[in-house]
């Protein structure tokens, strides 16, 4: 097969789903690329700060570490492997507690147990690097500086088409492309890159249905973040799949009326 770059990969899938939104490529770097962004320099939190770079594209690169972790969500710094689980995080996303933000409570689990489970299921999260790079997939360079993993935006169309072909060469009807529960930064950065020690194989995540996120990212809109080996085979399967062979199906130009 032969190997794409990742900006040829990012060109690829954008002009095959019809993506105006740039995929973005995670990985983990030693060293800090040079006009690399500081992540709190767009937006405080992780999730707002990818979309924002995808959809307004005056920001090719963006950078966190464990030595410059001012200005970013706590939340986003334990997703991604920097800090150790903050203790009031169980209380604040789940029913609250009067000495945690005020008795502040999101109730998006049934109780502080309940995501401490989770967690305990999801395993210890490491980081990818000194440093956590999330940088778009054109501004990457032609040496694979190891990415991850993929994050593209889209709207609902879009995101089924490319869930669709997750599925062309898999023979498990269920697990190769998941909504799992978490923080949208959880769906688009640590689970594609593998970061949480018992994320499933071979699986592209989609969502993200953390419901704090609804107001920034448009009600139409939709992610998919995938693990590198899958996004080259979904590159390599493009021109025998659906998405290529019958266009008209992915993208119909008329449709019928619901009678």
């Amino acid at each position: 097969m032969t190997e794409f770059t990742f900006k040829e990969i990012g060109e690829r899938l954008s002009s095959a789903f019809r993506l105006t939104a740039r995929p973005l490529a995670v990985y983990g770097s030693e060293t800090l690329p040079i006009g690399t962004t500081h992540l709190s320099d767009v937006n405080r939190c992780f999730a707002v700060s990818l979309y924002q770079m995808a959809t307004k594209k005056d920001v090719s690169a963006i950078y966190v570490s464990a030595d410059s972790p001012e200005g970013c969500c706590l939340g986003g710094l334990y997703h991604v492997g920097f800090i150790p689980v903050p203790e009031d995080i169980k209380y604040f996303i789940s029913t609250g507690r009067k000495d945690v933000r005020g008795g502040a409570a999101e109730f998006l689990k049934s109780s502080p147990e309940m995501v401490d489970r989770c967690n305990k299921v999801s395993g210890k999260i490491s980081p990818l690097g000194k440093y956590l790079i999330i940088q778009a997939c054109e501004a990457v360079p032609d040496h694979d500086p190891g990415v991850r993993s993929i994050c593209c935006f889209g709207y609902g169309e879009q995101i089924r088409n490319m869930a669709a072909l997750v599925h062309f060469d898999r023979d498990d009807p269920f697990s190769p492309v998941i909504v799992p529960w978490g923080s949208a930064c959880s769906t688009f950065i640590t689970f594609p890159a593998g970061m949480a020690e018992n994320t499933p194989k071979n699986t592209a995540f989609m969502g993200p249905q953390d419901p704090t996120q609804n107001y920034i990212l448009p009600a139409e809109m939709m992610a998919l973040g995938i693990p590198v080996g899958i996004v080259k085979k979904m590159v390599k399967n493009l021109d025998a799949s659906f998405v290529v062979r019958r266009p008209q199906v992915a993208f119909p130009n008329r449709r019928e009326k619901s009678k």
